[in-house]
């Protein structure tokens, strides 16, 4: 299911994914989403990349908010992340990119010292 909502965040059909990850038909798409297939390893490996997630994300459905909180201690921030997570691929890319600018002066600043 996590598949599934993950396509639809992205605004991709079933097809567009399969077409992404190499299948030549959508129906194995739906066959995933709805649980009535289970991918191989490598097939499973590019669907996480193509939705931009890793393989646990989407192998582990009972994963929850729990043990992201347990990691992220910060409500304000784990809240901030939550909704960066609903926007679309390009958006997502941007506050990245953001993330990754202040990351990197943090750490030529560290260095520098």
């Amino acid at each position: 299911m996590r598949q599934l909502r993950l396509r639809t965040q992205k605004r991709l059909t079933q097809a567009e994914l399969g077409e992404i990850v190499g299948l030549n038909s959508y129906v194995q798409i739906g066959r995933y989403e709805i649980g009535k297939a289970k991918p191989a390893a490598d097939m499973l490996s590019k669907l996480a990349k193509a939705l931009e997630t890793t393989t646990d994300y989407l192998v582990n459905e009972d994963v929850n908010d729990s043990a992201v909180t347990a990691q992220l201690t910060d409500r304000e921030l784990l809240k901030q992340f939550k909704e960066v997570e609903l926007l679309n691929a390009e958006d997502k890319h941007l506050v990245k990119t953001f993330i990754d600018a202040f990351l990197t002066k943090r750490h030529i600043q560290e260095y520098v010292k």
